[in-house]
Parts: structure tokens; C-alpha cells; sequence
């Protein structure tokens, strides 16, 4: 994950995929992608307009929000951008049922009343969900652990979609699938909605250690082939039960050619020593310190929900992870932003969770 000076780059909507327009808001960001990650680097055509808008919330922090008056209140504490969802991540475990994309008019509402872009949650492999969202005019949507999953075996194939998507990733070989089928941003998933921050950090060191492993190999054919076989246990299945293979994916390509696609993309880890899109951090920032940990960990910027609206005073500590994210590597503004806030949202300890969200998905 790169370093540099400052980069406050303009804020513009993408050209494709229903995006709307909103206005500028000047970015505060501590460090920058390599310049190997120079736009006119990246794919042509939309990959180049996905990977873009993403490029342009380095450094800030997205809110998740539920109704128009919570993503007025991100608004005005500096989000760069706002999720929409039905619950927060915290309501969903205390709460239970299946968690599904927010209510179309909720989102309207949403879209309505910010000048922010505005992100929705779909399912785990559910395209009408995706659909849906894109028609609406979203800015991006994340393919999202927090809900309940609809596809147990293949995630949405993001590459047949204009707007841009992110997804969640617990380790390299995850974060390289999900790159691969289209998503122009990656988040370590961490375990949302419980306040604690051990799992984000647990994913982003795995995340940098195989990134590291994979630039000292001299195999990175034989990763690819690792990262690759997740995408065949339907298959595995058919031959449990049948004795006989149906080599069943929905990329409509074979195997070697999406092992060949995985090994370019392992090749331009190694080069670049990071993933080649914006990696941001989620699950269970609840503090200010929470976000400087992470942004001096070197992630590009927080996905933030239960730890703002869960708490005493949303507005206050929203303003103050911002301003944490902003200054994370001074300590005196960290210490000076984290006073008088009020109570933290109260947090649960990883041994005691019913449900593990960062387990969704593959």
C-alpha cells in the first residue's frame, strides 16, 4: 500500500453506470497510490472510470447510513461518501433475520438530501440486487458480507456492470478474485457491528504478508492456481455426488485462461506491492485511534457504520474519525479530536459472535 505527498484530487462523477453529479470536497490525504497507479495506467474504457471515482476517495472516510438524516449528519462531519443500508451491521446481529439491499425509496431519500456520492449494500452474488441499485443511480455498490448472502458458490460478476463496485476481502487470494470479476475497490472486511478492531487488523496484516510472499515467489502460476480453485466447488460437488465433473462456473471461459488472468494480476502485485486498486479498512472502527491504527497501518481510507451511530454522540466522534483519518499520524490531534465525545458504541469480543460476517463469501 503506497506512500507519497498529498494528493487532494478533484472530485467528478463517473461517466458511466447512472452516477450522480455532486459537489467538490476538498480530500486531506497523508499518502498516495504508487505512480505505477497512474490512471492512464489502469484498463481501458470503464475499468479506467470505475478504478478512477475509487482513486478519488482515498484518504476519507464512508459512512454507513441508514436514512436521509444520518447521511446529513456524515455530510456535514467531511464523509467522503455514505452507504446506504437497511440496518447498521450492529442492529443486524442483535436483530437476526436476512439482511437484504436497503428499500429503493430509502436510498432515493438518501441520494436526495447529500451532495456526497452515495454507495448501496447489495448480497453476496445477488445481480438483480445489483441491477436494481445501478438503475437507481447509485455511485458504487458493495457487494456486501453484512448481508445476508444469496449465492452461496459465485459472486456477482462485476466486470458486465458500468457502476463501480467494491468488495470485501479477508486475504490476498479473496482480494484478487474479487479484482478480478471487476471490483475497482477492495475493503479487509474486519467483523462489522461488533466495535472491535482486532479482525480488521488481523486482515490487513495477512493482506500485506501474502503481498509480500508473492513478491519473493518464483511461482506465482502455482498461486494463481490456488486462488483460482475456489471457484470450483460447485464443481467439487458435482463429482461428490455424481463421480463426474461439469467444470460449472458463469465466466464463460476455461480455467487455464482465468489462471492466466490471476497470474498478470499477481504479476502487477509484485510490481506495485499492494493490490492494484484503492484497499480500504472496515469492521469494527469504533474510536479515532481505531482509524489512525489502520491508516498508519497504510490502508487508503475507512468504511465506518456501527462505531458512528451507535454511540453517544454520532455527530461528534463522525467529525472526529475524519479529522483522526485526516491527521492519523499525529498524535496530538488524535488525542485532541477523541475528547469529550461520549461513550464508544459498547463492543463484543470475536469469541462471542454467533455469526461471522468476514466468513461470507470466498
Amino acid at each position: 500500500r503506497g506512500s507519497g505527498p498529498v494528493d487532494q484530487p478533484g472530485r467528478s462523477p463517473p461517466s458511466q453506470g447512472g452516477g450522480r453529479g455532486f459537489k467538490s470536497r476538498p480530500v486531506h490525504q497523508k499518502h498516495n497510490m504508487p505512480l505505477e497507479l497512474d490512471l492512464h495506467s489502469l484498463r481501458h474504457g470503464p475499468e479506467l472510470v470505475k478504478r478512477g471515482f475509487a482513486r478519488m476517495q482515498k484518504g476519507g472516510v464512508i459512512m454507513d447510513v441508514t436514512n436521509a438524516e444520518q447521511a446529513a449528519i456524515a455530510e456535514d462531519a467531511g464523509a467522503v461518501a455514505v452507504m446506504a443500508l437497511e440496518r447498521v451491521p450492529a442492529d443486524i446481529r442483535a436483530e437476526g433475520g436476512v439482511a437484504r439491499m436497503s428499500e429503493p425509496q430509502k436510498i432515493r431519500e438518501i441520494i436526495d438530501c447529500t451532495t456526497i456520492p452515495v454507495m448501496a449494500k447489495c448480497r453476496i452474488g445477488h445481480t438483480a440486487e445489483a441491477r436494481v441499485l445501478e438503475a437507481l443511480g447509485v455511485d458504487m455498490i458493495d457487494e456486501s458480507e453484512v448481508l445476508t448472502p444469496a449465492d452461496p458458490y459465485f459472486h456477482v460478476i462485476k466486470r458486465n456492470f458500468t457502476v463501480p463496485f467494491v468488495c470485501g476481502a479477508t486475504s490476498l487470494g479473496e482480494g484478487l478474485r474479487r479484482v478480478w470479476e471487476g471490483s475497482a475497490m477492495i475493503r479487509t472486511k474486519g467483523e462489522a457491528g461488533t466495535g472491535n478492531i482486532v479482525a480488521a487488523m488481523r486482515h490487513a496484516r495477512l493482506l500485506d504478508a501474502e503481498i509480500a510472499a508473492v513478491q519473493q515467489s518464483d511461482d506465482r502460476a502455482a498461486m494463481a492456481t490456488r486462488v483460482v480453485d475456489k471457484y470450483f466447488e460447485l464443481d467439487r460437488e458435482v463429482v461428490t455426488n455424481l463421480g463426474s465433473s461439469s467444470g460449472a462456473t458463469p465466466f464463460e471461459m476455461p480455467r487455464s485462461q482465468i489462471e492466466v488472468e490471476v497470474t498478470e494480476l499477481m504479476d502487477e502485485v509484485a510490481k506495485l506491492g499492494r493490490l492494484p486498486v484503492v484497499t480500504f479498512t472496515a469492521g469494527g472502527i469504533a474510536t479515532p485511534a481505531d482509524a489512525a491504527l489502520m491508516m498508519q497501518f497504510g490502508m487508503d481510507g475507512l468504511f465506518v457504520g456501527s462505531g458512528i451511530f451507535k454511540s453517544d454522540d454520532p455527530a461528534e466522534r463522525a467529525r472526529a474519525i475524519v479529522e483522526a483519518t485526516a491527521h492519523f499520524d499525529d498524535p496530538h490531534v488524535v488525542a485532541k479530536v477523541s475528547g469529550d465525545l461520549g461513550s464508544a458504541m459498547d463492543g463484543l469480543e470475536e469469541a462471542a459472535l454467533e455469526t461471522k460476517m468476514a466468513s461470507r463469501g470466498h
